[in-house]
C-alpha cells in the first residue's frame, strides 16, 4: 500500500508540474502574441500619422509661431535686475 502510495505521490508531482509548465508556456505565448500585435499596432498608427494623416498641417503649425525676442517681454528687465541682487550678491 505505500508502494501505492509513494508512485501516486511522484504522479500527482510529475502531473501538477507538467500542468504548471503547461499553463507558464501558454501566458508567455499569449504575451508574446500580444508584444507583437502592439508593436504592429504602433507601426501602423505612427505610419498613418506620418504618410497619410497629414504631415502638412504640422508644418503649418510650426510656421505661424513667432520667435519672442528678449526686448518684447515687459518684465524681463526687472526679472533680471530681482535676480542679480537675490543670487549673485552673496
Amino acid at each position: 500500500m505505500k508502494i501505492i502510495k509513494f508512485i501516486l505521490l511522484l504522479l500527482a508531482i510529475g502531473l501538477g508540474a507538467y500542468v504548471l509548465l503547461y499553463l507558464f508556456g501558454l501566458i508567455a505565448t499569449l504575451f508574446w502574441y500580444l508584444f507583437w500585435v502592439g508593436l504592429i499596432a504602433i507601426g501602423g498608427t505612427v505610419g498613418y500619422k506620418l504618410y497619410l494623416g497629414g504631415g502638412d498641417t504640422d508644418k503649418r503649425k510650426l510656421e505661424e509661431k513667432k520667435p519672442t525676442a528678449i526686448s518684447e517681454l515687459e518684465n524681463a528687465n526687472r526679472a533680471l535686475e530681482e535676480y542679480k541682487q537675490k543670487y549673485l550678491s552673496k
